[in-house]
């Protein structure tokens, strides 16, 4: 049985923003995890990271201690795009900007897997 889309987003909602919230892990194995294989990012800056490139520059941002600053999505939307694949987005204010951001989730065994993400940055306000 289908869980209601609200619960869904609940629990996408907690594993946002992505590679964010150590209760998920900081380990490359943990970060490995939560991706499929054909994983791929597009960035704020408009280029596309591959699956490794984006395990590399987590490995080493979490090889020394970080501040954390604490992140939380706005105006969260989730949709069902195909079974148990989901389109979460969200707006992101963090310290030195603002992001719209986009996950793809498959449900994989019984475990949340990241697809896809992009983060563009926001120039000006929504004219709508």
């Amino acid at each position: 049985m289908q869980k209601p889309l609200t619960d869904i987003q609940q629990e996408l909602e907690a594993r946002e923003p992505i590679f964010h919230r150590a209760e998920f892990g900081t380990t490359r194995a943990d970060f490995d995890a939560m991706m499929t294989e054909d994983f791929f990012e597009i960035g704020a800056s408009g280029r596309r990271y591959s699956r490794s490139f984006i395990l590399d520059t987590l490995e080493a941002r979490h090889s020394k201690p970080i501040a954390h600053e604490e992140l939380t999505p706005q105006n969260v939307e989730c949709q069902l795009l195909a079974p148990d694949l989901y389109l979460l987005h969200y707006t992101l204010q963090q310290s030195d900007r603002n992001t719209r951001r986009t996950t793809l989730w498959q449900r994989v065994n019984d475990d949340w897997k990241i697809r896809f993400h992009q983060g563009t940055v926001i120039q000006d306000q929504d004219k709508t």
